[in-house]
């Protein structure tokens, strides 16, 4: 039987009201959006990788640093994710969709094989899969794994603004009638509203900035165990953002999830 053509999308563009322009801050001599891509290459399931971003002017300077860099590029609506990920997907005419957003340039690999394994074991079984319902693992190892016709029943029936902006709810707030499959942390922990992994404030950049300072030079493929001991070791660089540990998007749609409550949020 011939093996699904898996398509990896990472979502990204220069807009970001918190820290503008954070995917080309400098990680390791490299952009980040350059160093997350090479992380999420190496997971041997990840497929085709493309980097996701709009067709503003303003992102102009992705579609270049992506031709730059030799990785794929496709270019769509700025605010209706879900469509931006339907059209690339159907451009390169996936059988399976990744869903992984481009502040996460700490992501573990090995995660994403984890998650993609698991629903390529059971893809009879489950219309999506992801590790983040419920979330166990540190914030900032999103993976979210989806077949071609269930990303496209979501493209044509999802109205909400927010199921149109953050691509996947619509799945996850239908549980009744979607099978939702979810890949929890097999060591038995939940990191996910302790430890913050991912960019979205100067405080973030200044922790991952830490973290690659750290391990890049010896271990230029460091994975969550790497930085997990580090963190041990270093109080003082998982000091750096400790006090957004648990903020997420979700505290701004509270009164809209229907599946989510404060306990997987936290309010700045």
């Amino acid at each position: 039987m011939a093996l699904p053509r898996v398509l990896t999308v990472v979502q990204a563009r220069m807009g970001s009201s918190r820290l503008p322009g954070k995917v080309l801050l400098p990680l390791a001599g490299q952009p980040l959006l350059v160093r997350m891509v090479e992380r999420v290459q190496r997971a041997r399931l990840a497929g085709t990788v493309v980097v996701a971003t709009t067709t503003e002017a303003a992102d102009d300077v992705l579609a270049d640093l992506c031709a730059a860099h030799g990785i794929e590029c496709f270019r769509g609506d700025a605010l209706d994710l879900l469509d931006r990920h339907y059209q690339a997907a159907r451009q390169h005419g996936a059988d399976v969709v990744l869903k992984i957003p481009s502040d996460c340039p700490l992501i573990d690999p090995a995660i994403i094989d984890e998650v993609v394994r698991f629903y390529l074991d059971f893809a009879e079984r489950y219309d999506f899969v992801s590790n983040l319902h419920p979330p166990t693992f540190p914030d900032g190892n999103d993976v979210e794994v989806m077949p071609f016709a269930a990303l496209e029943t979501a493209w044509r029936e999802a109205k909400r603004p927010l199921e149109r902006e953050h691509t996947t709810p619509f799945f996850w707030e239908n549980p009744g009638r979607f099978q939702i499959g979810n890949v929890t942390w097999d060591a038995g922990r939940d990191y996910s509203m302790s430890h913050r992994w991912t960019i979205d404030y100067p405080e973030d950049y200044a922790f991952i900035s830490a973290v690659y300072e750290a391990l890049y030079p010896t271990k230029p493929d460091f994975g969550l165990s790497d930085i997990l001991h580090l963190l041990e070791q270093r109080p003082d660089i998982a000091q750096l953002n400790a006090h957004l540990a648990g903020v997420n998007w979700y505290r701004n749609h509270l009164d809209e999830l229907k599946t989510v409550d404060s306990s997987q949020t936290k309010m700045l």
